[in-house]
């Protein structure tokens, strides 16, 4: 049993530990899913989901929150933990993958108990996140896998966040993706308006229903406010806005079909933005990162070619031509790029 950990502070740790548990299973391998959040008493969970709303509103206290970001794991349920280490043992896990450095004490305190696990720490992003900056001082045995390297910048390797190739570049409708990644964080919002005056039709990724502009060539498409990753094992339920009922990607999200259909997307560069963008093939339009991983992360793609600062494009007069170029040089990339759930699985 392979047993990925998560967390559900960011879609961006989560969903792609989901999506690698699901390439795994198509694989035959046996993955299981464990949130860090479930194993947090009530008040926790009430204060995440009010901390997400107000990083949504004003990024400057979102910037703030990153840097001071807490170990969770300092304030589990003991109970609960209990139950989740009975259920490893039933199961036998045999190799943990952490994309989430705050899994690091459990994983220590679940060893200590007398077990062997082979323990991988997943980096999403070009150079470790706080939570494994915040748990190094935890010796637990580990390799590293980073998925985005900012030492070599590189990606020598990822997890499929799709199994279809790219859309080719002529069959791409003329939109452009929004979004500020599963807590609506960052400033893609204060670039609509430019972009609707430039004339670009628009798919904006909402997180309340005040979000919604009702101006000509913007579709948009809403989260439900009310799931949390510590609900299920499922990925986030979306839905148009134009719509009452939500739908649910089994293979992958819902909103990857965004991305994939884009001929840029606008956002700040998490490591889960920039996996969509490499399976998808879409160029990224990057926005102000979130603290210095994903300012990495911004380095590389641009090293790489697969992106560029939303102000330079901007300023180039939204070169359709750039976006090609970008495009193809993702194209070019991705059959060099290995696939970490093969590896994982063999």
């Amino acid at each position: 049993m392979i047993e990925v950990l998560t967390s559900g502070v960011a879609l961006g740790v989560h969903v792609p530990g989901l999506l690698l548990a699901q390439r795994l299973r198509e694989r035959g391998a046996a993955a299981d899913v464990s949130v860090l959040e479930r194993l947090l008493p009530q008040r926790k969970l009430a204060t995440t989901a009010e901390m997400k709303w107000a990083f949504h509103r004003d990024f400057r206290l979102a910037k703030a929150g990153h840097r001071l970001a807490t170990d969770p794991a300092a304030v589990t349920d003991p109970a609960a933990e209990a139950e989740l280490f009975a259920r490893w043992d039933v199961e036998q896990v045999e190799t943990f993958v952490l994309f989430s450095g705050f899994w690091l004490p459990i994983v220590e305190r679940y060893l200590a108990r007398g077990r062997t696990v082979r323990v991988v720490l997943c980096h999403i992003d070009a150079i470790a996140s706080p939570s494994f900056r915040k748990a190094a001082g935890w010796q637990v045995p580990h390799e590293d896998v980073f998925l985005v390297d900012g030492a070599s910048m590189t990606v020598p390797c990822s997890v499929p966040v799709s199994t279809r190739p790219p859309l080719p570049w002529e069959e791409r409708q003329p939109r452009l993706y929004l979004h500020g990644g599963g807590w609506g964080m960052g400033t893609y919002r204060e670039h609509v308006a430019e972009l609707t005056d430039a004339g670009f039709a628009l798919d904006v990724l909402a997180y309340r229903e005040s979000d919604v502009d009702s101006r000509p060539g913007i579709r948009h498409f809403l989260l439900d406010p009310e799931w949390h990753p510590w609900h299920d094992n499922g990925f986030p339920p979306l839905r148009p806005a134009n719509r009452e009922s939500y739908t649910r990607g089994e293979a992958h999200p819902d909103s990857f079909e965004l991305v994939r259909s884009a001929r840029a997307m606008v956002s700040k560069p998490g490591g889960g933005t920039c996996l969509d963008s490499l399976w998808a093939a879409t160029p990224l339009l990057l926005l102000e990162p979130l603290g210095e991983a994903e300012k990495r992360n911004a380095d590389v793609w641009q090293r790489l070619g697969f992106g560029l600062p939303y102000e330079t494009w901007r300023d180039s007069g939204f070169s359709a031509g750039l976006l090609a170029e970008m495009y193809e040089n993702l194209v070019r990339a991705l059959p060099g790029i290995a696939d970490y759930a093969a590896e994982l699985a063999a």
